[in-house]
């Protein structure tokens, strides 16, 4: 392939920012011999089955499987609907906004399949909303209900909104034809319902967190009904896992990534800024976040030990955060990493218009490229933030295609899991999300809950004293 994605980082070095801030060549010689066991260990775990995400971009029977489900849906679909949460949305958003237009759901003309809504939330005015608009529209819309347990409350719940409208509408039939589930291949709530109901299926794979399944049936479903190539996005990823493998810890891209944001941690920069210099890459933000606050976020180290323990992620995007953040990176507390994500190529361009007469003092955009304009305002917060002895990264895109952004995801899946490696934590459990899980449980009524009901009162109950 010859596009590809690079990672940028002398703007972390000491040549560029000085040693208070800057990683000198004997640091990063430290950084190598601490970080080279974690490579080696993170290609064993891998070996071993421990991790099987990393697998994903060479299993056949996933893409085939999809392809088939996007086959059969795609002549009578004209909207596609994914209902899931966290790992089981946010990269389908991520791959819809980096591999289709701007206007995709609005210009026919623009679009290569149905339109996408993709649903993470359980807001009624937000659902509500598109359920007026979709009620005369039940035939010709695929629901993708994604969940590998069934019993995730948002999920569900929207779920049985879709799955009571589908029967009252259309009945067992209608309801059977229009949903598709995605779910454990054997067991759980979803898998009782699909089997119950005879719902077409595909499958989360056993030991890959949702976070880490944007590249199994979880994302490329939506991926591939939407026209988007998931052999070169799957190609892609491979391409990465290439680099990712070596041992070499100057050679590999994930390696030095993870050290230097375990570097800056332990140096008083415990925030991760990414901010994409493109609109088509801003989901990728959303999607890293949830990869590295739910993966490096813990209160024990793998000997049990509390230590508290996270990179704060935090999105920002280029231009439209120079005018609401910059002022903060630039002045405020020098305790941030940034990564700044840029395209070489962009797919499409604008020329900018003749200046006004009565403002000459414009003339020098007039007939610029929008691009170039987009590019030089990156080098130049850059160039402020390093002015200032703030260190950056850079993911360098030669353009945005499925391959790049395929690259992408894996560059920052091995990433996270070397960090956890280098953090000495559990990268892939989330047991912080359980109790918010449980008591929400309470709240709604489900039996086996009442003790923990009662707990929360004093939470709900408002305390007017402090009401002003």
């Amino acid at each position: 392939m010859s596009e590809s994605i690079s990672l940028y980082y002398k703007n972390v070095t000491a040549e560029v920012l000085g040693t208070e801030h800057g990683i000198t060549q004997q640091q990063f010689d430290e950084l190598a011999e601490k970080t080279s066991p974690a490579i080696t260990e993170c290609n064993q775990q891998r070996k071993n089955g421990v991790i099987p995400y990393r697998d994903l971009p060479y299993n056949k029977d996933y893409p085939s499987s999809v392809k088939a489900v996007a086959d059969e849906i795609k002549g009578s679909c004209e909207n596609f609907v994914v209902l899931g949460i966290g790992g089981s949305a946010l990269g389908n958003i991520a791959l819809q906004t980096a591999l289709n237009p701007y206007m995709y759901n609005m210009d026919e003309n623009q679009r290569k399949g149905p339109r996408l809504f993709v649903f993470d939330n359980v807001d009624p005015m937000q659902f509500g909303s598109f359920l007026d608009w979709i009620g005369d529209k039940l035939d010709r819309t695929i629901f993708n209900v994604i969940s590998k347990s069934g019993r995730t409350a948002e999920t569900a719940a929207q779920f049985m909104v879709i799955r009571q409208l589908l029967l009252e509408k259309m009945g067992e039939d209608g309801f059977r034809k229009q949903v598709v589930a995605t779910t454990d291949a054997n067991a759980g709530t979803m898998r009782k319902i699909a089997d119950d109901a005879k719902l077409r299926t595909l499958v989360v794979p056993d030991g890959v967190g949702g976070r880490f399944s944007v590249l199994s049936p979880v994302g490329l479903l939506s991926a591939a009904v939407c026209g988007i190539d998931i052999d070169a996005l799957l190609a892609g990823a491979a391409q990465m896992d290439a680099l990712c493998s070596k041992e070499d810890f100057f050679a590999n891209p994930a390696a030095i990534n993870a050290a230097i944001n375990w570097h800056y941690y332990n140096r008083g920069k415990p925030i991760s800024v990414m901010m994409p210099y493109s609109y088509a890459l801003k989901d990728l933000s959303d999607w890293y976040r949830q990869l590295w606050a739910e993966s490096l976020g813990k209160t024990n180290d793998l000997q049990g030990n509390q230590v508290f323990v996270g990179p704060t992620p935090v999105k920002a995007l280029g231009t439209t955060d120079q005018h609401s953040q910059v002022q903060l990176y630039r002045e405020g507390p020098n305790d941030k990493l940034f990564t700044f994500l840029q395209v070489k190529n962009l797919s499409q361009e604008v020329v900018i218009g003749k200046e006004p007469a009565s403002a000459p003092e414009l003339s020098y955009l007039s007939g610029q490229k929008m691009s170039r304009l987009l590019n030089s305002e990156k080098l130049a917060t850059e160039y402020a933030l390093l002015h200032d002895k703030r260190p950056c990264l850079t993911v360098l895109f030669d353009e945005i295609s499925a391959s790049t952004i395929g690259q992408f995801i894996y560059l920052f899946e091995v990433t996270t899991s070397i960090a956890g490696l280098l953090f000495d934590i559990n990268a892939y459990d989330q047991p912080a999300v359980e109790l918010g899980k449980e008591a929400t449980f309470a709240l709604m009524g489900r039996d086996r809950f009442e003790e923990l009901a009662e707990k929360i009162k004093p939470v709900s109950e408002i305390d007017t004293a402090y009401l002003v």
